[in-house]
């Protein structure tokens, strides 16, 4: 007997519409469904026309105490489908465990893709894709959530977060003070739901706009953060401010000025005032 697959699916995270013919063909003919909350996923499920296939719970708390239950299943064969909630499983919601464990068995996983919260929003936010860092939900407590947007305030790429509308105010005042209100920023709320709201602007310009709305605060959030300028190198800032500083100063003086500013060895970069004279001759 050959053993079952567990198949990790993407899920609708709201336009029902949005399910892929696969992902109804692998749960339709699944032999059992973990689902984060059963009784979400059995609506889901129904509105599918899957009534009959067994489901199990499957979330943070229960996780490790399941995942000998589902790998008894994967050897004997049967075909086994993991969703969560809404969206793509494993991405800030649990499986993580079920996966690593079926790994180490030497048991098949394989993705079903489809609807993903962090890819509908990335792919609509305007700001660079080339490198992003997705970081999840923001810890609920002020201070550490304070802490946590500031050790992130540095980073260059585009940056992605989850919030709960619980929070979605504080964690906009937190993002404003780390980063700076001048940050651009996209907040996506509702992504495919019948109250989708796209807001594109600074981030002192959204939190506005969020805060003298009750509307906006309300349902799920995917806030998509532009990354803080690139910084130059110590040659190319040196440079940069040579440049300036030639033209009124001389090389000595100039040197001098861009040494007491950058912290930089005096005799270095007056030779590379000399070298910015002669590449001009």
């Amino acid at each position: 007997m050959e053993d079952g697959i567990l198949y990790i699916v993407a899920t609708p995270i709201g336009n029902l519409g949005d399910i892929t013919g696969r992902a109804l063909q692998v749960l339709a003919g699944a032999d059992l469904i973990c689902a984060e909350d059963t009784r979400h996923s059995k609506h889901l499920l129904s509105a599918c026309g899957i009534a009959a296939t067994q489901l199990l719970s499957l979330h943070e708390h229960n996780e490790a105490q399941r995942i000998s239950l589902v790998l008894e299943r994967l050897r004997s064969g049967n075909s086994v489908a993991l969703i969560s909630d809404a969206g793509t499983p494993l991405i800030s919601d649990p499986g993580y465990r079920l996966v690593t464990a079926c790994h180490e068995a030497g048991l098949r996983v394989s993705p079903v893709p489809g609807p993903s919260a962090l890819t509908a929003a990335l792919s609509v936010a305007g700001l660079p894709t080339d490198r992003f860092l997705f970081a999840g939900f923001p810890p609920a407590k002020d201070s550490a959530r304070r802490q946590w947007f500031g050790e992130l305030a540095a980073r260059e790429e585009t940056l992605v977060f989850y919030e709960s509308r619980h929070r979605i105010t504080a964690s906009l005042q937190a993002m404003a003070e780390a980063f700076g209100g001048a940050r651009r920023l996209t907040l996506l709320r509702e992504i495919t739901k019948q109250f989708e709201t796209v807001l594109h602007g600074t981030l002192d310009e959204v939190l506005a706009r969020v805060g003298a709305d009750p509307n906006q605060q309300r349902g799920e959030f995917v806030l998509v953060v532009g990354g803080a300028p690139v910084q130059a190198s110590g040659d190319e800032q040196a440079r940069q401010l040579l440049a300036l500083l030639l033209p009124d100063v001389g090389v000595k003086r100039a040197a001098e000025i861009a040494a007491g500013f950058l912290g930089e060895k005096k005799n270095r970069l007056y030779k590379l005032a000399l070298a910015m004279g002669q590449e001009k001759s």
